[in-house]
Formats: structure tokens, sequence, C-alpha cells
């Protein structure tokens, strides 16, 4: 909880500076925002107002969004063809818009700051902290070359708010290590991902399995599934057999 004083020199720096919406460009609006516990920061009230949150019922496999009655199968047609390596895929909200803008902020341009706005979004995530709480977090891993570029690895930072948020004993470790350095998958189909990223992830070294564990992968973005099913057979063949997997949007 935030002192008095830090809140006082909070309001003064936004007095003096301030924020404008990562999305829209705009000013936001800071009255009473210490008073809003489910306020954002870093969004305007209008854009703040477009996130779409993920709310059951949802695709078993991806957390993609069910609309309507859902009857039969709980995967859906975007998962087809997928063949999970993990139980359970939850998600926060749908990756358009102003969670998008979060996310590029805080990956292509070093917008550490949009980490309280994702806290934010975490926190209304009722689903997916009821499926972590009391887990072992497994950030997906970034090349080491990568992550020296960036600077930090977006992944274990969002477990680490996502473990801080759901609470009940929830933990991170970094279990795996990404052996190969892939090019940006953005553009590729499912089919061209999953053969790049065949043999891309493994085990950490010195890093062990707890075959009793509840395991959970972490990753920013859930697009096709390939990159978090890769990450999920690395810790199967260690055994690590309780395992799901959740992520900040998906889209």
């Amino acid at each position: 909880m935030k002192t008095g004083l830090s809140r006082v020199l909070r309001g003064l720096s936004d007095t003096v500076f301030p924020p404008s919406c990562v999305h829209c460009r705009g000013l936001v609006e800071t009255e009473g925002v210490e008073q809003e516990p489910m306020g954002f920061r870093h969004l305007c009230a209008r854009c703040a107002a477009q996130i779409s949150f993920v709310q059951p019922p949802h695709c078993s496999t991806c957390g993609s969004p069910f609309y309507g009655e859902v009857e039969g199968t709980r995967m859906c047609p975007h998962c087809d063809g997928l063949h999970p390596a993990f139980r359970e895929g939850r998600t926060a909200v749908v990756f358009k818009g102003p969670a998008r803008a979060l996310m590029i902020e805080l990956k292509y341009h070093r917008g550490l700051f949009v980490l309280e706005d994702m806290e934010t979004v975490f926190r209304r995530a009722d689903h997916v902290c009821e499926l972590v709480r009391g887990a072992v977090l497994v950030p997906v891993p970034l090349h080491p070359r990568k992550q020296r570029k960036r600077g930090y690895n977006q992944t274990a930072l969002l477990a680490e708010i996502l473990a801080r948020v759901a609470g009940g004993g929830a933990r991170v470790e970094s279990l795996l290590r990404r052996v190969e350095n892939t090019a940006t998958q953005t553009a590729l189909d499912r089919r061209t991902r999953m053969a790049n990223l065949k043999n891309a992830f493994a085990l950490a070294r010195g890093a062990v399995i707890n075959p009793d564990l509840h395991y959970v992968l972490v990753d920013d973005v859930f697009t096709t599934g390939s990159t978090l099913n890769s990450c999920a057979r690395a810790v199967r063949r260690a055994g690590g057999l309780n395992l799901d997997v959740v992520t900040f949007g998906h889209g």
C-alpha cells in the first residue's frame, strides 16, 4: 500500500507531467485514481473501457472467449490441429486495441511503466488467478541474445506480477532456456511456427521438475500456441505432467 507521502509526490508529478494514454496518446485524467483500485494509469477512461476482458466460458486450450451458449467440445476452431502438450489454457484479455498497445509499449519501447496497468488487468482476471494460485509459474524464455538486447524478459515480469496478484503460494521459477534464436514468428502460420520451434526450448541447467507440483507456463500472447506447446513438451519430457498455460492476451 502506498504511503501518504508517495501519493502526494505522485499527484504532484502527474500535475507537472500528466501521463498520456499509450493507445490514443491523449491525456489521462488522474484525479481520483488513488481512490480507485481498478483505475488505469496509462490508459484514458475511454480507451480502458475498450479492453475486452475474457470471462468464462472460453476455449479450454487457448482461452479465447465463447459467446452465447456453449455445448459439446470446449476447444475452439482456432485450436484445431494444435494437439496441446498442456492441459488447459487461460488468458486475461483479447489482444486488440488498448490491451495490444500496452504490450507493444512493454515489448518494443521499453515501457516498463505499463506493468502497473497490466497488474490492474490481472487483478480483474479472476479465472486466470484461480488457475495459477499455488502453482509454479514458468515464464517462456527469450534467447540470451534477444534478452540482452531488450534488457529484460517481459514474460518473466508478467509472471512475477501474476504470482503477486494471485497469491496462494504461487511462485516464479525460470526452469526453461531457449536454445534456438529463431526469427520473429509474427507473420508465420502455425505449421511453420511449429517447425521453427520444434527443438527451440530445453530445461535450464540445474533445473529440476517435481512431478507432484502444478506448473503453469506464462507467455505474453497466445497466437497459434506453437511457442507454448514447444515449452510444454520440454517440461513434460522432464516429468512435469500437471501443466497448464496462461497468457496476458489472446489474438
